[in-house]
């Protein structure tokens, strides 16, 4: 009887910077992407690198990309929210955060 047994691969990685050991295309790409970062403004340049074996489609990648992003403005918007009732907070009950400032000081 023949055993199956089903083999893959995944590496992801997200850069938001050029590595140290980069060489020189790699340093203009991201000399690049900060120009247009700062042309642009208020932007954020990541660079996605997948792959997938055995390979699957662009779209199917992208797919999980959008997906993984709708999550990440999920989160963030937890967290924003978060934040502003903590800001009221502080705001009508700043008594209750005074020992919390005492202590940074």
């Amino acid at each position: 009887m023949k055993v199956y047994k089903p083999e893959w691969r995944c590496t992801f990685s997200v850069n938001e910077g050029v590595d140290e050991a980069a060489g020189w295309k790699a340093r203009i790409a991201w000399r690049l992407r900060d120009v247009a970062d700062r042309l642009e403004g208020g932007g954020r340049t990541l660079k996605v690198d997948c792959d997938v074996v055995p390979a699957v489609s662009r779209e199917e990648v992208d797919t999980c990309l959008g997906k993984g992003f709708a999550v990440t403005q999920g989160l963030l918007t937890q967290l924003a929210h978060q934040a502003a009732c903590e800001d009221v907070m502080r705001d009508a009950k700043a008594e209750l955060f005074e020992e919390e400032n005492a202590s940074r000081h």
